[in-house]
């Protein structure tokens, strides 16, 4: 199985990649996970949705190859950072490679709640008509790690607060039979 992780946060040291690392590493016998680079998207330009740079076309090739998503986002503002809003938008236009592509949201933040605003605002958007994800349904499927300083080991960029690590394990087990099913 080959998922791919599109990660809301360009900085560094950001938790949220920290995550996705985290989950690469952690379920390597059950998938393999390709972080996408979002870096390296323009913004989007409706001029070139046809003929778009070659980042948007890796990008996209990269959705359409995957058997299912991870958006790991961070919260801006209650809603999702705007690099991860226009690689939704590139993803919507033309040949909308997200439509009823099973996808799963979660985030981290140093906050309590998680990135909950961010999450929901996020299942809106995948909602619309370019988009038309499947999403995992909510009802004890989120993922929201808040205070994120005290879960994670810096050092080596990953989670380590096993409570968290368990929880995820549950989670990332019904993604997978979500996709299982969604193949059926």
């Amino acid at each position: 199985m080959k998922l791919i992780a599109i990660v809301g946060s360009l900085r560094k040291e950001s938790y949220n990649m920290y995550l996705a690392h985290t989950i690469q590493e952690r379920y390597k016998d059950k998938f393999e996970l390709e972080i996408a680079d979002i870096r390296s998207l323009p913004y989007f330009d409706q001029d070139e949705e046809t003929n778009p740079p070659q980042a948007v076309k890796v990008f996209k090739d990269s959705i359409t190859s995957a058997d299912g998503v991870l958006i790991i986002t961070p919260e801006y503002n209650w809603s999702v950072p705007g690099v991860l809003k226009n690689a939704l938008d590139w993803a919507s236009r033309v040949d909308k490679v997200f439509i009823g592509k099973p996808v799963m949201t979660m985030g981290v933040t140093l906050g309590m709640l998680g990135t909950v605003r961010a999450q929901m605002h996020l299942r809106d958007v995948l909602a619309s008509p370019g988009l038309q994800a499947r999403v995992l349904p909510p009802g004890g499927n989120e993922i929201l790690i808040g205070v994120a300083q005290q879960k994670f080991n810096e050092q080596i960029g990953q989670l380590s607060d096993e409570e968290t690590l368990k929880f995820l394990d549950s989670k990332v087990a019904a993604f997978i039979d979500f996709i299982k099913a969604s193949n059926n």
